[in-house]
């Protein structure tokens, strides 16, 4: 059956159907021919109820035999089981994806966290799932145990539309090694500080910034790092950038300027757009589990928003192999790599357009949406520490003046580091997912192992982990960069570096870290250079964007305190943009 054209539920119904109906009855109405040939008379309505029955014993007789079989398996590594949520599947996977939409981010897991400890387990309707935020467990995914686990079916059949084969639905060791060798050179020290390309397109941004400031409108920040990290990247791997500053900025929605067709028209609206929804559509995916399809019955929310993305890439991608045709940059030295973009290194390596386009797509979302999140965020919380923009410009002014910072000029501003490290402490991202490869345990500090069963989806949030007392002090719900400078380093962090991982860690560690901290502190610089205070403009901020009135402030959380509404794909956003208002500098230069 040629699937590759129907939506996904249709897919999902019509596998199932296969497997439970049509193939059963199929079977008992070949027998029943066979048995009506030599003399035996079967009515025709057994042939439908006996497969049903029959699917309802085998069920019965498997689930038994695997909670058995898990159990004996259990006792002979000296196992326990980890406490499991007394909830139903549907409940549960309802209340997930409807957090995941319109909730405060992690909430879901946090509620139930208070209840069942830091570890549980639950069930859905085709899967069994854990849920933690121990960094023991998570350094046992990520590292000691990091072959146990991989990425999986469920996560792969959820990302694939959007990104194919690639570092972010693939984890296979061979698979690694060549996104690795691929990519690694490009993230490289020599690279990141080359700081032309930032340069240009923050001078590009920041220009505008003024110049909106000065018609006496608020602008979105959000939408400007956007456009700032994706214009820079795609100039950093491609060598060619997809000018979206170009568009201009958005006006707030009561603004007669609000629909200018220059804004709504430009053609890099349409891939910001599209890569924005299609993310969002991918993490609901993940979040409903396997039966994610069931939720795509009429049409893939996906594909024809990877399609935008392939609109732009394939051009870039057929001149790169024209110019591997004419024997243009041969591989074979190091001055040559030096002169190099990723995409042509990946042609260069690659004869599947697909695998470089796929891989194109992930690696433009891994070096682009990491920054600009970090960058949405450090203005937020400028917006609500004040006296945190005066310690920045501080440290900055004493430090570089007016004039551009170099990569050790960023390596020496400590304050600005210890920022940004709160910042992806206290607003990381989210989630992983991963599944369990074989049948394995987790550490239970030092009691009996926790027992985890084989196709296991593991999924843990450092969003929470970074946010628990017991790991990171009484004071862990306050944003206070001073945690990465005084005692309390050395108290937590320093003897349990596991508490602290917003990119990851051991083999799966994210290749672009240093690059998203070198460029947002880069931005940071300039926009502090040019700006002395910055305040939220809630009184253009979407309906989307404002936290509901019944959001009060709960133990445990900083969800009743927030001004925003959080969002996660990838990443975590503010929904509806952020919008804010700044003070132009009266002791900055002019960029």
């Amino acid at each position: 059956m040629a699937t590759n054209y129907l939506p996904p539920g249709i897919v999902y119904l019509y596998h199932l159907a296969f497997s439970v109906v049509i193939l059963p009855c199929a079977a008992l109405w070949a027998l029943r021919h066979i048995l009506t040939e030599s003399g035996f008379s079967i009515p025709a309505w057994l042939v439908f109820v006996v497969p049903f029955v029959l699917q309802v014993i085998v069920r019965l007789v498997h689930s038994w035999y695997m909670g058995f079989a898990i159990r004996r398996d259990a006792a002979a590594k000296g196992a326990i089981f980890m406490p499991g949520v007394q909830e139903s599947s549907i409940s549960i996977m309802r209340r997930i994806v409807d957090n995941f939409k319109n909730g405060y981010p992690s909430e879901v897991f946090q509620k139930r966290s208070e209840r069942y400890g830091n570890t549980f387990s639950f069930g859905t309707l085709s899967s069994k799932w854990v849920f933690t935020t121990e960094p023991e467990h998570i350094k046992a995914i990520l590292a000691t145990q990091f072959r146990d686990f991989e990425k999986g079916s469920t996560v792969f059949n959820a990302m694939k539309a959007l990104f194919g084969v690639g570092v972010f639905s693939m984890d296979g060791e061979t698979f690694m090694l060549f996104h690795r060798t691929m990519t690694k050179p490009f993230f490289n020290k020599d690279r990141i500080s080359d700081f032309d390309n930032f340069e240009r397109h923050a001078v590009s941004t920041i220009t505008q910034i003024k110049e909106r400031l000065r018609e006496g409108y608020p602008l979105d920040f959000q939408d400007v790092v956007a456009r700032f990290t994706l214009d820079s990247a795609t100039e950093f791997l491609f060598g060619k950038d997809v000018n979206s500053i170009s568009a201009g900025l958005p006006y707030p929605a009561g603004s007669p300027l609000a629909d200018n067709l220059h804004f709504v028209n430009h053609p890099s609206n349409a891939f910001v757009k599209a890569f924005a929804r299609a993310q969002e559509h991918t993490m609901v995916r993940i979040k409903s589990g396997p039966s994610w399809p069931l939720r795509e019955l009429l049409r893939d929310k996906v594909k024809p928003l990877r399609q935008v993305l392939n609109d732009f890439i394939e051009p870039l991608l057929s001149e790169g192999y024209e110019r591997k045709a004419k024997g243009v940059k041969p591989v074979g030295s190091e001055k040559n790599l030096e002169d190099m973009t990723l995409l042509d290194r990946l042609v260069e390596e690659a004869d599947d357009p697909k695998v470089v386009q796929d891989e194109l797509v992930n690696v433009l979302v891994a070096g682009r949406d990491s920054t600009a999140s970090f960058m949405t965020m450090a203005v937020y919380m400028m917006c609500e520490h004040p006296d945190m923009v005066t310690r920045l410009r501080s440290e900055i002014l004493g430090k570089v003046g007016t004039r551009r910072p170099t990569y050790e000029d960023i390596r020496d501003m400590k304050y600005l580091r210890a920022f940004l490290n709160d910042i992806s402490s206290l607003l990381p991202n989210v989630s992983y997912s991963w599944v369990s490869t074989v049948a394995t345990t987790l550490p239970n500090k030092g009691r009996a192992p926790y027992y985890v069963a084989r196709d296991t989806l593991l999924t843990y949030s450092v969003f929470l982990m970074h946010r628990r007392t017991d790991l990171w002090g009484p004071d862990a719900l306050e944003f206070d960069p001073d945690r990465f400078l005084d005692g309390r380093l050395q108290k937590y962090l320093t003897p349990n570096p596991y508490i602290f991982l917003p990119f990851n860690a051991g083999p799966r560690i994210c290749l672009g870290q240093q690059f998203a901290y070198t460029e947002a502190s880069y931005y940071l610089i300039r926009l502090l250079q040019s700006f002395s205070s910055f305040s939220l403009a809630r009184d253009v901020q979407p309906a989307e964007g404002i936290p509901p009135e019944s959001w009060t402030p709960t133990p445990g959380t900083t969800k009743g305190r927030e001004k925003i509404m959080f969002g996660v794909h990838i990443t975590i956003y503010a929904k509806g943009g952020l919008w804010v208002r700044m003070e132009e500098a009266k002791d900055g230069g002019t960029l």
